[in-house]
Formats: structure tokens, C-alpha cells, sequence
């Protein structure tokens, strides 16, 4: 296909728009019933993006996005690329702490929002923080802990009883001078992702526009996407997989992306049906949770391709289990725009299930050795370092940047891997305490941090352990205070009340002592042998 029309998603939107068969094409489809064409999503996001800059949101502003995968999800984005700002992605599982901190960390001006995500109240964190806006009227309040938030815009009717909050069709009705709104520049930051990482708090991914839609094109074309093809996503949109991947791969060669507000298995099988799917993007807990389905391998007798990760048996698992044949097996993270390295879906099979492929067009990729730094050849095992189309940088955090970016350049993955003589790059493990479950990055520190300081904690160690369906599961194990009786059911409460569900962990055990290597480093390897033993513990129900 074509490359891009334009080098910004606005810009490829605003396109579609001015063309003639393009604009009626159906580009979005939610499962709350909004279906839009790329003609209406451009309206739409043209009004969305006139509306923030009539109350002075521009450039080098942030709008701050609180919402499940959504037509709405989909023109805030593309409306405040077009009023000059940029968005802030915050995930749907947050509970206060989190809240505090993405509101606080990406110094959002506005918060566009939904009220609930299923049953869950995402108002409830929300007015914990800012109480202001309970008594307050839109633009006449102000939060004392967040003094540069001035607006909540809440995506469908509001809330009764909030009187501070927009609901999002006053918003876009509001008076005032029109204010002109323009495509924004190809080095501007599209979007911010935030990411788990080695750090105690989430690290924000500035993804730039232009390499988002390129990477995106690359994506799509590696999967051999055509404006043919209704693509199904149920992962969420504030990760890399959504907003860097999906989306953009999908619009860049304008076809159509169809949406699960919240991964549902039995609901997931209807909406492919339904939809006449030709494409998924997949994660190996969705394919199990899929496979258990009755009708599941009919429901996707129309797909034909997808990404997904995991072993070579998880991706056989797409392949003899759903029946898509033209999968691709994919490598890479936030950090480079999701993805670095895809198969080509018309690749042989035993190809795409021993190696997730070339690097896509814009990226090298190299392996080192972890002491010296050089480079090693083809065939041996080694750190990934990519450099490209990589973030330039976290959002403040000078020393992880340093840590993390070499001075040439290179993007320190924390994993090992391997190239082969045909360039191309095979996954080993990481070497990271980074821990993958679910398909979703967690990182021990962050919990670590919040389990010290519950009562009675002397110490404690956050470990993935194998696990066949989840790649791994969290454990932590937690060192009482001496003289104390530590109850590990108290530990896990508290961590499901105050942590992000995907957070908590999947087991609690409290250990005599935490075991140390002969050169007295903490062993996760000998912390991992104590599973299971007889001290006392408490699982996630």
C-alpha cells in the first residue's frame, strides 16, 4: 500500500476526510454502538479539538485521558493532536494513588474521562483528590493538590451530584470564539504512555507523531493490512499495543478498527462474528480465554491474520486453536513504539514460530555483550540494544535516561536475544527483574515499595513465577517485623484496596528470611525454590 498521506495522525485523519471513498469508510466501532466513518471521526475530532483550544488548551499542553477502549477514546486523541496538545494515556485500573501520581507527573491541564468502566467507578479516585469540583461549577473551581488541572470533561452524561464536571457534549457546545486548529508538527509528542519499568513509580513514553504513524504503517504492512480489513482489539488502547500499534497500523492503511471496551472472552467471540473480523491482535491469556469459548473457531472462520506474543507453542495455539493462519509473531516494547520487530504474515510458518522476525524499516538492532558493551555476532546470545524509532527520552527522569539510553543512541531493552544470519532476531528472556503477566509489563519495585511500608513489614522481594497461562505470576515474598505475626491474607488485602488490580499480586508468603547468594546479592532463582513450602502465605482469589 501507499505510504501515509500525512506524517501526523490528525493530518492522515483530516485526509481521509477531504477524500472522496476514503471518508466512507467505516474507521471505528465500539461496543457501546458508535460506529464512525473517517469523515465523522474528523468532525468530530475537529470539533473536539476546536472546543480545548476555545478554553486555551495548545501547544505545549496536556490533556490527560481516563477512558476504556471507545469511539470517544479515539477523536480525544485525534482533537487534541489537532488543538497542539498532547495526551497523557492513563490506564483504567487506577485507584487513588495511582491517580495521584499520572495527574501530578504529566501536569495535565485538562482530564477527559469516563465515569465508570463496567461496574468500576473511575469518578470515585477521581473526587478523592479533587473534592473541589463536587461543589464546583465547570471553570470556576480550583484543586489545591493539581493547580494546573482546570477542566474535567466527562465522556457521555456526567455524573449527578458532581456539578464541576463537563459532560462532553456541553463541552463541545460551549460558547465562545471559534479558534482555529491545526495539524500538529511531525516531532511533536502525540501521546505519552506510561510503563512499568525498574523504577517504584510508572516511567511516561513520549511517542513522537511522525514515528508513531510510520512505525504504524510498517506494522500494518508486515501484517499485510489493507482499507478491506475490520480489525479487532481488546487490549486496551492506553498501551503501546492499542495507541502505537493497533490504531495506527489500522488507520494508516484505512480500514477499520472494532474495540472491546473490556476484554470479555464469550463477548469477544460475538463482536468478531458480528463484525465480519479479518484481523486480531491477541495476547497468549486472551487466546486461552478465547479457546474455552464454545463457536470460538467459527466466530473466527473470517480471520486471516493478527499479531500476537509468547512461545512458538502460544502462537501455534493462534494458529491451530482460531484458526488464523497469517498470525505474526512480534517483538518489542512502549519504548519503541510498540513493536521493532514483526514476521511477515505470509512468512513461513516455522519462521513465525521461532522468531518474531526482521527489524521493521527504521530500526536497527544489535547484541552485546552485557560487560564490555561489543557487539556480538550472529548466533550469539546477548543484550538487545535498538536504536531508530525509539522515545526520545522519559518524561522526567534524567537519570533513567541515562541508565537506560547509551550516548550513540542505543536503547537498552534489558533483555536477551539473539540475530541470525538472515537478520533475524529471536527472543531468549529478559534479564530484567522485570516481571510479564498477562501480557502486561509490572514492575517489583513499584509494588515492593508500596508492601514496605504496610505494619509489620521488615522487608520484602517481588518475583515472577513461571506460570503456563499468565507467562508469569507475581509473589511476593515479605519478611515479618521481629516479635510481629504477620498475616500474608492482610498483606493481599491491602493490596487489592490500594493497587491497581494488575498490580496485586497473584501470592503473598512470609519467609523466615529473605535467601542471599554466597557473595551475600539477593537470589530471586533460591526465593523461587521456596514455592510452594509450608510458611505461611495467601493467594488472589
Amino acid at each position: 500500500m501507499e505510504r501515509p498521506l500525512a506524517p501526523t495522525l490528525a493530518g492522515l485523519v483530516r485526509r481521509y476526510a477531504a477524500d472522496g471513498e476514503a471518508t466512507q469508510r467505516t474507521a471505528i466501532v465500539d461496543d457501546q454502538g458508535t460506529r464512525l466513518t473517517y469523515g465523522e471521526l474528523a468532525e468530530r475530532a475537529e470539533a473536539f479539538g476546536g472546543a480545548l483550544a476555545r478554553i486555551g488548551v495548545g501547544k505545549g499542553d496536556t490533556v490527560g485521558l481516563l477512558a476504556p477502549n471507545s469511539a470517544g477514546w479515539v477523536v480525544s486523541l485525534v482533537g487534541a493532536g489537532l488543538s497542539g496538545a498532547t495526551v497523557a494515556a492513563f490506564h483504567t485500573w487506577v485507584k487513588e494513588r495511582d491517580l495521584e501520581f499520572l495527574l501530578g507527573h504529566s501536569e495535565a491541564k485538562v482530564l477527559v474521562m469516563a465515569a465508570t468502566v463496567g461496574e468500576r467507578s473511575l469518578l470515585d479516585p477521581l473526587l478523592a483528590l479533587v473534592p473541589e469540583i463536587v461543589e464546583g461549577t465547570p471553570g470556576d473551581w480550583s484543586s489545591a493538590r493539581f493547580p494546573h488541572l482546570e477542566a474535567v470533561i466527562v465522556l457521555g452524561e456526567g455524573a449527578p451530584g458532581v456539578a464541576g464536571l463537563l459532560p462532553v457534549d456541553e463541552f463541545l457546545r460551549s460558547g465562545g470564539e471559534d479558534a482555529a486548529v491545526g495539524e500538529p508538527e511531525t516531532d511533536a509528542t502525540a501521546v505519552v504512555l506510561y510503563t512499568s519499568g525498574s523504577t517504584a513509580d510508572p516511567k511516561g513514553v513520549p511517542l513522537l507523531q511522525g514515528h508513531l504513524v510510520e512505525n504504524g504503517f510498517e506494522i500494518g504492512e508486515r501484517m499485510g493490512l489493507t482499507p478491506d480489513d475490520r480489525v479487532w482489539l481488546g487490549s486496551p488502547l492506553f498501551w503501546s499495543f492499542g495507541a502505537a500499534n493497533a490504531l495506527v497500523a489500522t488507520f494508516t492503511h484505512q480500514a477499520t478498527l472494532v474495540v472491546q471496551e473490556k476484554f470479555d472472552a464469550a463477548a469477544a467471540v460475538r463482536q468478531v462474528a458480528d463484525e465480519v473480523c479479518t484481523a486480531a491482535y491477541l495476547l497468549p491469556a486472551m487466546t486461552y480465554a478465547l479457546l474455552a469459548v464454545p463457536g470460538v473457531r467459527e466466530a473466527f472462520a473470517t480471520v486471516g491474520k493478527g499479531l500476537t506474543i509468547g512461545r512458538s507453542e502460544e502462537v501455534m495455539m493462534v494458529v491451530d486453536g482460531l484458526g488464523v493462519d497469517g498470525v505474526c509473531n512480534i517483538y518489542g516494547s512502549t519504548e519503541t513504539y510498540g513493536n521493532c520487530c514483526v514476521t511477515p504474515s505470509d512468512a513461513p510458518l516455522d519462521i513465525r514460530l521461532r522468531s518474531q522476525g526482521p527489524p521493521l524499516a527504521g530500526f536497527e538492532i544489535r547484541i552485546v555483550e552485557e560487560e564490555s558493551g561489543q557487539a556480538l555476532e550472529a548466533g550469539q546470545p546477548g543484550q538487545v540494544q535498538v536504536r531508530g524509532r525509539v522515545t526520545p527520552g522519559y518524561l522526567k527522569a534524567p537519570e533513567l535516561n541515562r541508565a537506560t539510553f547509551t550516548e550513540d543512541g542505543w536503547y537498552r531493552t534489558g533483555d536477551v536475544g539473539v540475530l541470525d544470519d538472515h537478520g533475524y532476531f529471536h527472543f531468549v528472556t529478559r534479564d530484567s527483574d522485570m516481571i510479564k503477566t498477562n501480557g502486561i509489563n509490572v514492575s517489583p519495585a513499584e509494588i515492593e515499595a508500596f508492601v514496605a511500608g504496610l505494619p509489620g513489614v521488615a522487608e520484602v522481594v517481588v518475583v515472577g513465577a513461571p506460570d503456563p497461562r499468565r507467562d508469569q505470576r507475581i509473589v511476593a515474598f515479605v519478611r515479618a517485623v521481629p516479635g510481629v505475626a504477620l498475616d500474608p491474607e492482610t498483606v493481599l488485602e491491602r493490596c487489592r484496596n490500594e493497587l491497581a488490580s494488575y498490580k496485586v499480586p497473584h501470592a503473598v508468603q512470609v519467609v523466615e528470611t529473605i535467601p542471599l547468594t554466597a557473595t551475600g546479592k539477593l537470589s530471586r532463582r533460591l526465593l523461587l525454590d521456596l514455592l510452594p513450602d509450608r510458611a505461611a502465605s495467601a493467594e488472589r482469589r
